[in-house]
């Protein structure tokens, strides 16, 4: 009947909540909207190292310009720099994290094992913080460049010249739109995307190399300069690292490397426990892309430092964020220029599609496991309106700005490699690896020195990333507050002497005792017994089932519950569990025993002293606190009808 009087709701409720999001778990998520996939069969590592190829490749489109504002004459010098850490220290650390998270989880997994606790939570909502300043200012300055290109074609300047805010705004909500239609398997258009966009800077590196070895002053007049401004070698190369962090750009892309591992396809003999030839060619993924990238940087950055004027890269420049498009046009002319413009513009623009597709696939991970999630989260629709109304935000707090969102962009690149390097050095430690600790070790200082340096210099990174990190946790407890009466075990498990204590009892009357394990001896049980039959005016005859709950992590949200029975002192019977929360626990047991046996089970409580709000605070925080009341509560969401739901009695 409700269904009648309102279809358009319930129309868009069904659309929206459709597909949800299975990247967050192996094997995906089960909800009731969930729907069964296909297997995913993968694809050849080449073909994949193009889909993460449209993120790290796309930066050709803004990197040089970027090298040339920060080092001047001496960016092809910088960008060496930025190579050999590179592939001396960002591809080592990756080809690491493939082998120690082979489905796609990334460092953020490797540090989440470390630590416990609500501590553990909070430091993982932090780098989730900073992947996700990285994702979206990778969404909105790539769109941001793009737009760029498109105003700044000869043909197009005079029409679109004040038109960049909303062509950028339009571009994030194509990309938005994409994903709310469906957006599914993007390696064939990626392949095509990186294979045209690298031709075509192929063809612009050999033109603009032609120029500068036949017009033989350009390098002389180059290196003239460059000796007059720094001195020797060891000055420049001294400069050269001070500037480094602003070139931190160039870097990008190995997160998402190692995110899309789950489509690599591997060899015939993997197992999800052991996927050996899926991370073996993950490696070659991650080492083919750095090696063809460091040849586009060095290349790029010679040619666009030696023929582009200087002012022409600052703002208002013709080349400022679109140096190799300056030279397509210079010296290809108006047509060539034009199909490397729309190649730029396509792949920067699906270089977002890549950004949104790894938000997409990092959020479910960790918030609705640690229920900091509501539960539309977990579906892919409502998050897609989430990220890109951020995207309009953040692309107006930046004005569009290439230049601007640098700082922010580079600072979420920094702390996810810094992050990865330092847990590569843990595991390294951990394996007994003591050359790979100290290498590592080396690299994790050098990437934290650029971290510091970037945010000392550009704080405005530091300060975007504050805000989505403040926004996440936010978020996060208030979902989690607003879902603790949620019945969140996932499954139930008895061993044999708990099913046969509930199998006997159903032929009576299902009655269990919630105890406080403290000394477990006689008298405790004894006492316990006398108690509840006292303030519940119980003849002596009806027998109950100790239940004992130990609490391990209650900052954990979902997981399985084990039931183990025993018998103490030959005579009491204790059903014992471990779990995040004593009142999920004992409502899911009962949950479970009603199932089982088709008769409705009563617990007995007594209460609990102190003050109602303070003992709630121990249950949201601790996982025990006011556990009669709650564990009601639990029971009444779980199961609305009254007949069905299982008895609470406190004393």
């Amino acid at each position: 009947m409700a269904t009648t009087e309102h279809p358009p709701l319930s129309r868009m409720r069904t659309w929206m909540l459709q597909g949800l999001s299975d990247m967050g778990k192996e094997g995906g998520h089960t909800g009731p909207h969930s729907a069964p996939e296909a297997p995913h069969k993968g694809q050849p590592w080449y073909r994949v190292m193009c889909l993460t190829g449209v993120d790290y490749f796309s930066t050709l489109g803004y990197q040089p310009g970027i090298a040339a504002l920060a080092a001047g004459l001496l960016s092809p010098v910088a960008t060496i720099v930025l190579v050999v850490v590179t592939l001396a220290g960002a591809l080592p650390v990756y080809r690491r994290v493939a082998e120690e998270s082979p489905h796609g989880e990334g460092s953020i997994a490797m540090l989440e094992r470390l630590l416990s606790f609500w501590q553990g939570k909070l430091f993982v909502l932090t780098l989730l913080g900073f992947a996700a300043t990285d994702f979206l200012i990778t969404i909105t300055l790539s769109a941001a460049d793009a737009s760029t290109h498109l105003v700044e074609n000869p043909h197009l300047n005079s029409t679109l010249h004040d038109k960049q805010m909303v062509i950028t705004l339009i571009l994030v909500a194509l990309l938005g739109a994409v994903f709310l239609k469906g957006f599914l398997e993007a390696v064939g258009v990626a392949v095509a995307l990186v294979g045209v966009y690298l031709t075509l800077n192929v063809v612009v590196i050999a033109v603009g190399g032609w120029h500068v070895v036949t017009a033989g002053h350009v390098i002389t007049d180059w290196s003239s300069a460059l000796t007059a401004e720094h001195g020797n070698v060891l000055a420049m190369v001294g400069v050269a690292l001070l500037v480094f962090p602003k070139l931190a750009l160039g870097l990008s892309g190995f997160e998402t490397g190692v995110a899309v591992m789950p489509h690599v396809k591997g060899d015939d003999g993997d197992t999800e426990e052991d996927p050996r030839g899926r991370i073996r060619d993950t490696r070659k993924l991650l080492t083919s892309a750095a090696l063809i990238m460091s040849v586009f940087l060095i290349a790029t950055s010679f040619i666009t430092t030696l023929l582009i004027p200087e002012k022409e890269f600052e703002a208002g420049g013709q080349a400022n964020g679109r140096a190799l498009a300056y030279l397509a046009h210079e010296y290809l002319g108006g047509a060539f220029g034009t199909v490397y413009d729309v190649s730029t513009i396509a792949i920067l623009w699906f270089a977002g599609a890549s950004a949104m597709a790894g938000l997409l696939n990092l959020m479910p991970r960790y918030l609705p496991r640690y229920g900091m999630a509501p539960h539309w989260a977990r579906a892919v629709r409502p998050m897609v309106i989430v990220f890109t109304l951020i995207g309009f935000l953040v692309t107006w707090i930046f004005d569009a700005d290439v230049d601007a969102q640098g700082g922010a962009y580079a600072t979420g690149v920094l702390v996810l490699i810094s992050s990865a390097a330092i847990a590569v050095t843990i595991a390294a430690r951990k394996a007994g690896q003591r050359g790979w600790t100290v290498g590592f070790a080396v690299i994790s200082a050098v990437f934290l020195y650029v971290t510091v340096a970037n945010v000392i210099e550009r704080p405005d990174g530091v300060k975007i990333g504050a805000c989505f990190i403040a926004g996440i946790i936010l978020v996060s407890l208030l979902s989690r507050l607003a879902r603790a009466f949620e019945l969140r075990v996932t499954s139930v498990t008895l061993d044999d002497m708990a099913g046969r204590f509930i199998r006997d009892m159903a032929s009576r009357k299902l009655r269990f005792i919630a105890n406080q394990p403290d000394r477990r001896d006689k008298a405790e049980y004894r006492d316990k017994i006398e108690q509840i039959r006292a303030d519940n005016d119980m003849p002596e005859q009806d027998d109950f089932v100790f239940v004992e709950v130990t609490v391990t992590d209650p900052s954990e949200f979902e997981a399985g519950l084990t039931v183990r029975g025993e018998v103490l002192h030959n005579r009491y019977r204790v059903l014992t569990l471990e779990s995040s929360s004593i009142p999920n626990a004992l409502a899911a047991l009962l949950l479970h025993a009603r199932d089982e046996t088709g008769s409705i089970p009563h617990i007995y409580f007594e209460w609990t002293e102190g003050g109602p709000f303070a003992n709630f605070l121990r249950f949201f925080l601790f996982g025990q606190g006011e556990v009669a009341p709650v564990t009601r509560e639990v029971l009444r969401e779980a199961e609305p009808d009254r007949a069905r739901r299982p008895r609470v009695h406190t004393g």
